[in-house]
């Protein structure tokens, strides 16, 4: 059971999305950045001790696509190289890989060029032995996906994944959504990304110790 007003959430989204629009001179509503604020959530949590306490992880899929501009590349064998060309999609194949000498700042910026990784079903096993263990050390390493599998379908999937895990400081942020999404939709994201993450507290909402939305540049709103 959420414990989050939904008029507080309803109020907290509508000035959000109002700060970070203007009223042009020709009276047409513009936004106030060059680029799409994302909106993010930002947790708090209490009676926690990361060194004693198990650290939690877990991904949750949101009903909306939260990132829309999240770079996806696809390590391909022929067939999804040829779909991810079909589609528009950035693309390598073993040939790139093995380019790259398993060099570690070569690695690396490919990792850096893109948000998320998905690789064919047959390439999955060789990926560590062409690239070495730097794919994975960058929290980049390749979702699988098989033949036949819609990869419009995943690229989505990936975009509307949100991760919540606990290390050393107990302040948690992820993103839920940008301030083009209907207000209705950005309710839906925070408000399934805020039960799942209760689901994973120990102590569920009594771990809670407030919680905030903001869009990048605006000012953080508190809703719980």
């Amino acid at each position: 059971m959420s414990k989050i007003s939904p008029d507080a959430l309803k109020q907290a989204i509508a000035t959000i999305i109002e700060d970070s629009y203007v009223i042009g001179k020709d009276g047409a509503k513009k936004q106030k950045r060059k680029f799409i604020e994302s909106v993010e959530l930002h947790v708090n949590l209490k009676n926690y001790d990361t060194q004693k306490d198990k650290r939690f992880s877990g991904s949750v899929k949101l009903p909306r696509v939260a990132r829309p501009r999240y770079s996806v590349c696809v390590i391909g064998d022929a067939y999804h190289e040829d779909q991810a060309e079909k589609l528009g999609v950035p693309h390598l194949n073993v040939e790139d890989l093995k380019k790259l000498n398993k060099n570690k700042k070569l690695v690396k910026k490919m990792c850096q060029s893109h948000d998320a990784f998905i690789a064919s079903e047959s390439l999955i096993k060789t990926i560590p032995r062409l690239v070495g263990p730097h794919m994975n050390r960058a929290g980049k390493f390749p979702t699988s996906i098989a033949q036949g599998e819609d990869m419009t379908g995943k690229i989505t999937e990936l975009r509307s994944t949100i991760k919540f895990q606990l290390k050393k400081v107990l302040n948690l942020a992820c993103c839920v959504g940008h301030i083009q999404m209907t207000p209705d939709d950005l309710r839906l994201n925070i408000t399934l990304a805020i039960n799942f993450l209760v689901s994973l507290l120990k102590k569920n909402w009594q771990n809670m110790r407030s919680v905030y939305i903001k869009s990048t540049m605006g000012k953080p709103q508190r809703i719980y």
